[in-house]
């Protein structure tokens, strides 16, 4: 298993196929609203999706654990604190906090502030991690993933306001998505990948539908067949790209793989013109994607110290 997720080009793919997953997320989320009838300012409503997609997720875990595995899963008792640590930043306050933030930013430092998380991690990652460093090649690499997604996003209505509520707490989930990102890393060494993802997911879920649903005082969203397929398949999204994902942080730097995720708004923004008629091709998303690209490369120059392919 080792082998398999620290070769250089299964890293790159994996990679690949997790920022893709999240990516398409943006605009299977936003369809996902307007079929629920979800009003862009009904926040509540929107973290008790959250809530459910990733309840619906946790469950998908378990049973692509089951088919791929077909062991029984064991949870032991010292299990159970460490991964409801993990859900509380990794999907609670995570997902609380930028629900919020995002319905109270504008578009582009949405984007700008949620790739915050990826600097946040590499930075963390040179404090805790002696094999990890920082040096000029991540920021090299750093500076034109960034570049890239300010170029995908430019026109947006960039302001220099700042909101506690918008700008603020969209900080704040970037700032608690790091924290799991490092957390992960030293739980999934004693714990099976498989209930780390999913574990979190469901405790982390149960926080977000408690909230959202008080929050709804008393409404409901509005379920139909394509708004369940919708709210399954945004599930499925979180259950695949997150079992992968941990897989590669157990066995690699955290510092560098984090900066695949700038990936995720450049293959959100694809997704969004494929399936949203409002959003159209630009020339900005052609730059931004080959900055990102140039970043993944430079990254991967003279990498000796991974076991290369």
């Amino acid at each position: 298993m080792e082998k398999i997720f620290t070769k250089k080009s299964n890293i790159l793919i994996i990679s690949l196929i997790c920022t893709i997953l999240w990516g398409s997320a943006f605009p299977v989320i936003k369809i996902s609203y307007e079929t629920f009838k979800i009003n862009p300012s009904d926040i509540f409503s929107k973290i008790y999706f959250a809530g459910l997609r990733f309840f619906i997720a946790s469950i998908m875990v378990y049973i692509i654990r089951k088919i791929v595995i077909k062991e029984k899963l064991e949870i032991k008792k010292s299990s159970i604190k460490p991964i409801l640590i993990l859900g509380i930043f990794q999907t609670t306050l995570q997902y609380f906090f930028f629900y919020i933030g995002v319905a109270n930013t504008s578009g582009i430092k949405s984007a700008i502030l949620q790739s915050g998380s990826t600097f946040f991690t590499v930075i963390a990652a040179h404090f805790i991690y002696e094999g990890d460093k920082l040096n000029t090649r991540k920021v090299i690499s750093l500076l034109l993933g960034f570049s890239g997604v300010i170029f995908v996003n430019l026109g947006k209505n960039f302001d220099l306001s700042f909101k506690m509520i918008g700008e603020g707490f969209l900080i704040i989930s970037a700032l608690a998505s790091t924290m799991a990102t490092i957390y992960v890393k030293s739980i999934s060494t004693d714990i099976d990948s498989f209930l780390v993802s999913g574990g979190q997911m469901f405790l982390g879920s149960l926080f977000l539908l408690l909230v959202g649903k008080i929050g709804m005082k008393g409404s409901s969203l509005n379920f139909n067949f394509l708004g369940i397929m919708l709210l399954v398949y945004s599930a499925f999204i979180s259950a695949a790209a997150f079992v992968l994902w941990y897989m590669l942080l157990k066995y690699n730097p955290p510092g560098e793989i984090a900066i695949y995720r700038l990936f995720i708004p450049i293959f959100g923004a694809i997704s969004s013109i494929l399936f949203i008629r409002e959003e159209h091709f630009t020339i900005n998303l052609v730059l931004g994607l080959a900055l990102v690209v140039l970043g993944i490369i430079v990254l991967n120059i003279d990498n000796k110290k991974r076991i290369s392919s």
